[in-house]
Parts: structure tokens; C-alpha cells; sequence
């Protein structure tokens, strides 16, 4: 996705194949699960993390977090993804929800893998194919429990850092990590740089080889991303979800907002939010 264009609109879609290196990190509002059935492992740096899903692993992330696939050995591999409305309307464990939202991804390690899941993800690829809407209420039925188990399956520890032998890609790693860590803040490139301890100049050549953006535009989207978590799960008011994402003015975050996901801001929380305990749902 050029990375100019915004998030990507929601899909309940569902694919197989060898994973292809993305050119650059990309978000789109739904919830992802992957299930690496055969070769090696897929790399992702989603946030400011490295995430490694093995073979035999299944993990499920929320994708509005920028997340690219930057190293590969895997030769196959699954892919599903749940639009995030519907995600939401699973009534999924509140700390489950706010994990995923806060962008902690599930990885279940391959010691829990389940002997169904090369038929299941097989079955679910081709039920989405299909334009049978008892296939595909089903599939969503079946998914929907998959992640449930995947919650019971994954450990609660951080993801171990990159120990790769790839320099640049380290760099670019401790970069995006400061950005994660420290997006509500006012930022400079040199703030960034200095936490991979480069000259800046040198740094943004690493930073767009890999991730090909600007860390002005990733730190946007960081922003972006922690507010529409905050408009989904909380009531603050738009001026607070603004500052509480790092953004200088509403005015900012109105406009980067709306040329991203499409609506306003107060459009996106009527669309997503969750119901509170005791509060109307029609």
C-alpha cells in the first residue's frame, strides 16, 4: 500500500501462499491472524517490536499499527483478516480486547499448535471465496474461537528482541522502537536517530531503505493509531484523544484523521465503539 494513500479499508478476506517482504509498513483497520504452515519464520516489525511467528505458530495482531514483513523463510503461510467492527462485536474479554488494541500481538509458540489448523485455515480461505453466507457465518464462528484459544495459548512476555545479523535492520528496529515508546511526546529526527545512535542524516537513510517512509509520516501514524484505540475504549473528548496521541492541536488530528481512515473522528467512534455496561445498543 502506498503509504500516502492512508489505511486501508476493512475486508474480511482470507489467502494462502509464500510470503513476499513488504516495501513498506502498511495498516489496515482489522484484526490479522497468520498461521505459518510450512518452512521458516516470518519477521514482522509491528510498532516498535520485532515480531517472530514460527512454523506450526498462529498469531493475531490489530493491523492499524504499522506492521511490515521484513524477513522471511517461511514458504507458506496463512492469512486472515477480520474487519475490525466485526472484531469488536465478538464480545471478547475486555483485557483481551486491550491487548490487542494497545498493540501486544498473540503468538501462540508451535508447542501449541493445533493439529487442526493447516485444514482449518485451508477450509477458511475457501469459505471466503465463496458467496454462501452460511460459509462464511461459519467461518466466522470458527475464527472467532481460534483467537479465543490463541488468547489461552500465547504468553503474556514480551517478544524477544532481534538478534538478527542484519545492521541496518537493528537500527531501524531501535528506531521505531523509541517512536512506539515515545509518540505522545514532541519528536525531532534527531531524537529518533540518537536512539540508534546515528547521525540523523545516516539514520533516515536506514529508516526509508527499510521501511520506506518518513519518520514523519510513521510517527503520524503511530499518533493515528493510538487514537483510534482511545475512541474506540474510552469516552474522552476529541480534544483529549488528540493531545493523549501526541498531537498539537485538534485541528492536526481532525485533518490527518480524516484524510486516513476516511471519516472524522466522532464518525469513527459511533461506527467502532464498543456498548458500556447498561448503555443502549439500538
Amino acid at each position: 500500500m502506498n503509504p500516502q494513500i492512508g489505511i486501508a479499508p476493512p475486508a474480511l478476506v482470507g489467502w494462502a501462499g509464500r510470503p513476499v517482504l513488504m516495501d513498506t509498513a502498511h495498516q489496515h483497520d482489522d484484526l490479522e491472524i497468520n498461521f505459518v504452515a510450512e518452512g521458516g519464520t516470518m519477521l514482522y516489525l509491528f510498532g516498535g517490536d520485532t515480531v517472530e511467528i514460527a512454523p506450526g505458530s498462529v498469531a493475531a495482531f490489530w493491523a492499524a499499527v504499522p506492521h511490515q514483513l521484513v524477513a522471511n523463510s517461511a514458504t507458506r503461510a496463512h492469512w486472515v483478516h477480520v474487519p475490525f467492527a466485526t472484531f469488536l462485536g465478538w464480545g471478547l474479554p475486555t483485557a483481551l480486547v486491550g491487548r490487542l488494541l494497545s498493540g501486544t500481538p498473540l503468538i501462540a509458540p508451535p508447542s501449541a499448535a493445533k493439529e487442526s489448523d493447516p485444514a482449518n485455515f485451508t477450509q477458511w480461505a475457501a469459505d471466503l471465496s465463496s458467496a454462501h453466507p452460511e460459509r462464511r457465518r461459519i467461518l466466522l464462528l470458527e475464527v472467532e474461537a481460534r483467537v479465543r484459544r490463541l488468547a489461552l495459548d500465547a504468553p503474556q512476555e514480551p517478544s524477544p528482541e532481534y538478534a538478527g545479523g542484519d545492521p541496518a535492520l537493528r537500527h531501524v528496529i531501535a528506531m521505531v522502537r523509541h517512536l512506539a515508546e515515545h509518540f505522545r511526546e514532541p519528536l525531532t529526527v534527531a531524537d529518533v536517530a540518537a536512539a540508534a545512535r546515528l547521525h540523523p542524516n545516516y539514520a533516515m537513510t536506514h529508516f526509508r531503505k527499510i521501511v520506506r517512509t518518513t519518520v514523519v509520516d510513521y510517527l503520524t501514524r503511530c499518533r493515528l493509531a493510538e487514537g483510534r484505540r482511545l475512541l474506540v475504549t474510552t469516552d474522552l473528548p476529541i480534544a483529549a484523544v488528540a493531545a493523549d496521541s501526541g498531537f498539537a492541536s485538534v485541528s492536526r488530528f481532525y485533518s490527518a484523521f480524516k484524510t486516513e481512515c476516511g471519516v472524522p473522528p466522532a464518525v469513527y467512534r459511533r461506527q467502532h465503539r464498543r456498548p458500556r455496561s447498561g448503555e443502549a445498543v439500538g
